[in-house]
């Protein structure tokens, strides 16, 4: 397809997709003439991604990780969904995987989930923990317990959903289920709460 069919696939302005092209966030078409690219479904593909990481507000630095994990993920899937998910917010930029995140130990104890301070998820609970502890409602025991039951069904389901057929697939579905579906979690918890009032 051209520029302009990819314009209107993807719907993102075709400034936007020179912008991406110079910054290396979209992979170059196969060039027809010194001036003519095509472009495949990998590129809608592409656009559609980093159109939904920077409708999120993701900085470049952070796609550009993200899109680098994608692309060349490490052996291990587990260390490359870990630093996909580190470069989502809240994010752990000092995340160090020999700390003791005490109170991330603690919660992921009482849930009867594993700790690995190795895996950046833990230290971003860390922050999240200490930060609800600095404005006066910290994770109770018993909000954990009712938190930690729906999570955990809410997990299954994102899991079992999970694409097995590559890497690359399985951490796109990752981050973007995290960064995707964590506001619609946030606003059906909204709609609940107006509903009880």
């Amino acid at each position: 397809m051209r520029v302009s069919e990819l314009v209107a696939a993807t719907g993102v302005p075709l400034a936007t997709i020179k912008y991406y092209l110079r910054v290396g966030l979209l992979m170059p078409g196969e060039a027809t003439s010194a001036t003519r690219a095509v472009y495949g479904r990998e590129h809608v593909q592409r656009l559609t991604l980093v159109k939904a990481l920077s409708g999120i507000g993701l900085p470049i630095p952070k796609i550009r990780l993200i899109l680098q994990l994608i692309d060349e993920p490490s052996p291990s899937l587990y260390e490359s969904l870990g630093a996909a998910v580190g470069a989502l917010p809240p994010y752990a930029d000092e995340h160090d995987p020999t700390a003791d995140y005490p109170r991330a130990r603690a919660a992921l104890d009482r849930l009867g989930q594993v700790y690995r301070a190795d895996y950046i998820a833990v230290s971003q609970l860390e922050r999240a923990l200490a930060a609800a502890e600095e404005v006066g409602i910290p994770m109770t025991d018993d909000r954990l317990q009712a938190y930690g039951e729906h999570i955990r069904g809410i997990a299954a389901a994102d899991l079992a959903a999970m694409p097995q057929e590559s890497a690359e697939a399985a951490i796109e579905y990752a981050v973007l289920g995290t960064a995707i579906y964590e506001p619609i979690i946030a606003a059906m918890l909204d709609t609940e709460g107006r509903q009880q009032r």
